[in-house]
């Protein structure tokens, strides 16, 4: 299992993302794009954005989805990769579970030869929950079990993290700090990206990074940890 999971950035700010990408997949298969989490249904202009954004990534082309019933009819192993984009986490997580389509993917992470890049809310639902982004998107969907796929050594996910204005910055750490007395959870910039090889987790990038535990927050420069 390799997983890339970006803070919500594009083009020169996760350039080293998606030269690690480049570096990792098979270059005889194409990409399977999962926009799922875009806020309406004009997945059209996600495929535009996609194929600007990977434009660099050596691959015979991209395939995108516009319904999570799709993925029960595709063998995900015919790509060189899932990319699952950006939007309203809560949504994204929702049209995975209302059929097998969580379940698919999580057994497909089992394997070796399995890689997924993951950008914001598709980054997000591989934390342990969605209860990191609760200020940050609206559950209009309804969606009951937050639990995501629990990829990050038990660490839910916040992205965008310091590239919002100051005050909304301060609302999401004031949050993130009380949740953090419960549950542990990290909070990355847009230019971050947190890189999981099996149980290997490193983080890429240009920014700092937080993580929140026990009621205290701890600013992390990339190479300080490494697990």
């Amino acid at each position: 299992m390799k997983l890339i999971l970006n803070g919500g950035g594009d083009g020169i700010q996760v350039k080293e993302s998606r030269i690690l990408l480049n570096n990792i997949i098979d270059h005889t298969k194409k990409i399977l794009y999962i926009p799922l989490a875009w806020p309406n249904s004009d997945y059209d202009s996600c495929h535009e954005f996609i194929i600007n954004e990977l434009s660099d990534i050596d691959v015979p082309g991209i395939d995108m989805i516009k319904s999570s019933d799709e993925i029960p009819n595709i063998n995900l192993y015919n790509y060189s990769c899932i990319y699952i984009g950006g939007g309203n986490t809560y949504k994204l997580l929702n049209e995975l579970k209302r059929n097998n389509s969580f379940n698919i993917i999580n057994n497909y992470l089992d394997n070796d030869n399995s890689i997924i890049y993951g950008g914001s809310a598709g980054a997000i639902i591989f934390g342990h929950d969605l209860d990191s982004c609760n200020i940050d998107d609206l559950n209009d969907v309804g969606l009951i079990d937050n639990n995501g796929f629990n990829k990050i050594d038990g660490y839910s996910l916040l992205c965008h993290y310091t590239n919002r204005d100051n005050i909304k910055t301060e609302i999401s750490k004031k949050y993130l700090l009380e949740l953090s007395k419960r549950k542990k959870i990290y909070a990355i910039p847009e230019e971050d990206s947190i890189y999981i090889d099996n149980d290997i987790i490193t983080f890429i990038g240009s920014k700092p990074y937080y993580e929140f535990i026990n009621g205290n927050i701890i600013e992390h420069r990339i190479g300080d940890i490494s697990e």
